[in-house]
């Protein structure tokens, strides 16, 4: 059972290392389930062991925890990356393949609020493309129910917002 433990950490490590943005607890989980190399509760626990020997990092944003690798993870991904099957390496690259661009986008916009010292509620708005941001913009609104729902606008209409910014301002 260590041996299969070892390999699912090493299988995240793995992803993580291959990508160049964070990629969220459930982007990891669907493509380990959908491949059914273990169940949640296994990966969950594999997860949280990596967060606390220092391997990757995890941040949570609006109900999701992004993940990334760090200089430790990809240490020891560098020393035993040889215990990943060829076939276990070609179905993540197949899967980059197939949902970089979706990947991408789900973890480059990101919204968030939260309860300001005003008693106002600030939504804070982020679009980022390979790392760089394009736009960073807080609300501050009356209530978290707006704030939830300029929240869960912003993840739906990023782009039309950002065009027309663009257009507008330029």
């Amino acid at each position: 059972m260590q041996d299969l433990l070892t390999l699912y950490k090493l299988i995240i490590l793995y992803m993580l290392d291959r990508v160049s943005f964070p990629m969220t607890n459930a982007q990891i989980s669907d493509f380990i389930l959908e491949k059914e190399y273990t169940n949640f509760m296994t990966l969950q626990q594999v997860i949280s062991e990596l967060t606390e020997a220092g391997m990757i990092s995890a941040q949570t944003i609006r109900n999701r925890t992004h993940l990334a690798i760090t200089s430790e993870g990809k240490e020891t991904l560098h020393y035993f990356e040889n215990r990943i099957s060829d076939a276990i390496k070609k179905d993540i690259t197949e899967y980059f393949k197939e949902k970089e661009f979706d990947l991408r986008n789900e973890v480059s916009v990101l919204a968030d609020y939260y309860k300001a010292t005003s008693g106002e509620f600030e939504a804070r708005l982020v679009a980022k493309d390979r790392g760089i941001t394009l736009v960073d913009l807080t609300l501050s609104v009356p209530t978290k129910e707006l704030a939830g729902t300029i929240c869960d606008n912003w993840q739906k209409k990023n782009q039309e917002i950002y065009q027309y910014l663009t257009r507008t301002l330029f």
